[in-house]
């Protein structure tokens, strides 16, 4: 299974909504042979960490590619471009996110490219609730933790909403 967070809290090109941006990227990626299998429902989340930034608007999809991790992460960097992302501070606000959280359960060695899973996305509440709504048997491929539990033992602070 391909997992990828879509997220955005900046207005895109053309000063389309967060949300609208989003999902042009997914088209976009259908557009070039990557095939969206499933959406989760869309959600608002504040910025972790805490800041004024916009709340993020947030979903993750399910993928259907012939392309390996390399050449998917690749694709998603270019289509984060074409949808005006500038990539600068780390947590900084921007038009669009797309990251690879998980490859068919694939597990990095150090410092391989990419790092797989995505090795924020068991500590955030704006990818495991929505990968619940599409897959809600998914198990971490290093802890093997199922979502409830990983759910379970986020923060307390992580605000979020389903839209």
């Amino acid at each position: 299974m391909i997992i990828v967070g879509v997220g955005a809290n900046l207005p895109g090109p053309g000063q389309v909504d967060a949300r609208g941006t989003c999902e042009a990227a997914l088209r976009g990626l259908e557009e070039r042979g990557v095939q969206v299998a499933a959406l989760s429902p869309w959600y608002e989340s504040e910025p972790v960490p805490r800041s004024d930034q916009p709340w993020y608007v947030n979903a993750v999809a399910r993928l259907t590619c012939h392309h390996g991790a390399s050449e998917l992460l690749t694709l998603l960097h270019e289509v984060e471009a074409a949808f005006g992302r500038v990539r600068g501070a780390a947590n900084a606000a921007r038009t669009l996110d797309l990251d690879l959280l998980d490859f068919d359960g694939a597990v990095s060695d150090e410092g391989a490219w990419p790092v797989m899973p995505h090795p924020r996305m068991h500590a955030r509440a704006f990818v495991l609730l929505p990968l619940r709504d599409i897959a809600p048997d998914w198990t971490h491929p290093v802890s093997c933790l199922g979502l409830d539990t990983l759910i379970a033992d986020l923060p307390p602070d992580q605000r979020i909403r389903r839209v």
